[in-house]
């Protein structure tokens, strides 16, 4: 039996019309290659947490190709209503081709008919708009196929933040940030500036590497409210690696400071 934390709340990413829990479930701690520390962990596990986050109110799922996490959240979808989750998932392809082609993987391996948000995963450069034309332009077509309701970048670079947060291509965005600066694409005071820029230009936020990639696991809570507290972000996502992690920080999301972004 598990305890129920307040409810999550939820929020609009940016101008994406998609409405997300303001806490999403990471599932790519330590992730690539396609497997990760929550896809590691025994067959059905990171389903059932996906499962008991629904119940909890969070509809926000992280996953991407290279966590390998796409099994384990579609046999939680089957449990589940579709329409009522966010699907986040992300893609390393540059070209035409291999993205197009990935998408239509990506709805298969889910088992359904669309994707809410797809990233192009870890972009470190300001060039990225000329190295990654040909996926630029599939996930477009794929926009407006329906396949795909939103489209964006997971950032892990300055250069490559700073161009994404204006750039009219960009849906969404998936930024490091905690107040250490632990494991981030630059110091705490520059990535909220960028994210600043982000939400005026209308851009979803959500940030990543809240715990410092585990150099702040020692105070969570602190580490969560000081993300919503900068008021940058539309949401936060955040990997449970064992048994209630999940349900520990549902519960401080909801009792963090988590009025929508200004």
């Amino acid at each position: 039996m598990h305890t129920c934390p307040p409810t999550v709340p939820r929020t609009l990413l940016g101008n994406t019309g998609i409405e997300v829990s303001r806490h999403a479930i990471g599932t790519g701690t330590h992730g690539w290659s396609g497997n990760s520390d929550q896809t590691r962990r025994e067959s059905g596990w990171l389903s059932g947490v996906l499962v008991r986050g629904y119940e909890l109110g969070i509809n926000y799922w992280d996953l991407a190709d290279q966590y390998g996490s796409h099994g384990e959240a579609r046999r939680a979808l089957a449990s589940l209503q579709r329409n009522e989750l966010v699907l986040c998932t992300k893609t390393t392809s540059s070209g035409y081709g291999a993205c197009r082609d990935d998408i239509q993987r990506f709805l298969r391996e889910l088992s359904t008919d669309y994707l809410d948000i797809v990233l192009l995963h870890c972009l470190t450069a300001d060039t990225w708009p000329q190295q990654y034309t040909g996926a630029m332009q599939a996930l477009s077509e794929a926009k407006a196929a329906g396949w795909v309701r939103a489209a964006g970048i997971s950032s892990h670079g300055i250069g490559a933040l700073t161009v994404a947060a204006e750039h009219p291509w960009v849906d969404a965005l998936l930024v490091r940030l905690n107040y250490s600066g632990d494991n981030m694409d630059g110091s705490p005071r520059d990535i909220v500036r960028l994210t600043h820029r982000a939400l005026a230009a209308g851009k979803g936020v959500t940030a990543m590497k809240v715990l410092g990639c585990g150099s702040l696991a020692h105070d969570p809570r602190r580490a969560i409210s000081w993300v919503f507290d900068t008021g940058q972000v539309h949401a936060v996502t955040i990997g449970p690696t064992e048994d209630e992690q999940m349900e520990q920080c549902a519960s401080w999301v909801a009792a963090a400071h988590t009025a929508p972004p200004l």
